[in-house]
């Protein structure tokens, strides 16, 4: 099968910069009067706002939970998708990741939905380092291993990503354009994402794939990765879109080491992960750059990662059969 029958057509490019929506003020007072009555155990607990997030918003719940807060996301799918499954993955993957012990309800007072899970300890790579490469880059592998087992049939599929390189090409033209690489570079960079088009589709069994891994969704400590976070993406598909973490989250050699490591990708999973990571590179290069404008959504801090991640997939290109 070329790709999963199920797989919806996408109605946009996938991580288009997202425009910004009215919504309700997420405020420590609100989030404690939420505790207060639906989990009136938990409400004594310190509430602290965790910097970052769109879709949704983080409050630290004491040392060892959090508050995870409906914001910007349209609807509840992404946070019902992480308690039905989050509890299922977790025990098999070598690396924390959030885990569902709550559920927050809609009410008069907060009409979304909203959990409590685990809290994933360590600093967001957005606002860290790896300094210990290969150490990471054999986590992120054994990770990504553990996760990329055959997915349930009720397993959800992709929505705005998931699919061959070929459906995406005109999201990659409007990153490519608002990325500003000047005429040599974007030749280089079309190159890497025609060979990604050209390569085969993902034949193989629906597999569970993160879905959105960049340096805010994963958490680092002592140089090395130490945590996975934000599922809201989770589907079970072609383990392409996550091997491109390869480039955007590892340092310079990462990614030779990490596809030995993992040891089950072959040479076309290689192409269409580099071309998935050059689109992902341009979609940081553009957030940062909305935010050096002052732009809504846009995060500065993320030019400078999606340019070294693209400087990355430029120069390594792992050799596989």
């Amino acid at each position: 099968m070329v790709e999963s029958a199920r797989a919806p057509q996408p109605a946009r490019a996938p991580e288009s910069v997202p425009a910004p929506a009215p919504g309700i003020e997420i405020t420590e007072e609100l989030v404690r009067d939420l505790l207060r009555e639906q989990h009136p155990d938990l409400a004594g607990l310190s509430v602290r706002e965790v910097a970052g997030g769109w879709g949704n918003q983080m409050w630290r719940l004491g040392e060892e939970l959090a508050v995870r807060m409906q914001r910007m996301d349209t609807g509840p799918g992404p946070q019902l998708k992480e308690r039905r499954w989050l509890p299922v993955l977790a025990p098999r993957l070598p690396l924390p990741i959030p885990v569902p012990v709550r559920e927050g309800v809609p009410s008069e007072r907060f009409p979304k939905t909203w959990t409590v899970m685990t809290w994933v300890e360590g600093t967001p790579l957005e606002h860290g380092a790896i300094t210990r490469g290969e150490h990471a880059a054999d986590a992120l592998a054994d990770f990504l291993a553990a996760l990329h087992a055959e997915a349930p049939a009720d397993a959800p599929d992709a929505a705005d990503r998931g699919g061959h390189p070929g459906r995406y090409t005109e999201g990659f033209e409007h990153f490519l354009r608002g990325a500003e690489l000047g005429p040599a570079v974007e030749a280089d960079v079309r190159a890497v994402w025609a060979d990604a088009v050209a390569a085969p589709a993902w034949a193989g069994p629906r597999l569970w794939v993160h879905g959105d891994l960049h340096p805010a969704n994963v958490v680092v400590a002592d140089g090395t990765l130490a945590g996975v976070v934000d599922f809201g993406d989770l589907f079970a598909g072609d383990p392409a879109w996550d091997l491109a973490a390869a480039w955007l989250l590892l340092p310079e050699g990462g990614a030779a080491r990490f596809f030995e490591r993992y040891g089950r990708a072959d040479g076309a999973a290689v192409r269409r992960a580099r071309g998935l990571a050059a689109l992902k590179s341009l979609f940081l290069i553009l957030m940062g750059l909305s935010g050096d404008r002052g732009l809504p959504g846009g995060k500065p801090h993320w030019g400078p990662a999606g340019r070294s991640a693209l400087e990355r997939v430029l120069r390594e290109r792992p050799e596989l059969p």
